[in-house]
């Protein structure tokens, strides 16, 4: 079964202070005001996700079909994602990582500590 964006935002809106927007005139998912993901429009389409450098890189190299990257997101902290491919599970894990380095200091120590889970 092929992910959707409703899957997508199902998922996320388990986390704290997510909510619903856009970027870029397209779909986003923002905690606090600070986007962490969207759904692209563009020809390759896909979901871009906040990630770490070293974590789009083991993705990318893992071979996994769920995980590419274009031109424009070359040298930036975003995956592009597949929802054709991924699991509802992993999704969730990298959801909840993009989650972690978006949301700001304050909010981050209130789920640590249990606040905000």
């Amino acid at each position: 079964m092929s992910l959707t964006w409703e899957n997508v935002v199902r998922l996320a809106t388990e986390l704290p202070e997510v909510a619903e927007s856009t970027s870029y005139r397209t779909p986003a998912l923002k905690v606090s005001g600070k986007s962490f993901a969207r759904l692209r429009t563009e020809a390759e389409g896909g979901l871009a996700l906040r990630c770490e450098m070293a974590e789009k890189q083991a993705l990318l190299a893992s071979g996994d079909p769920a995980f590419y990257t274009t031109a424009h997101y070359d040298g930036y902290p975003y995956i592009l994602i597949d929802l054709a491919h991924i699991d509802t599970e992993h999704l969730r894990e990298l959801l909840d990582a993009a989650w972690w380095l978006a949301a700001p200091a304050k909010l981050r120590r209130a789920r640590a500590q249990g606040a905000g889970a």
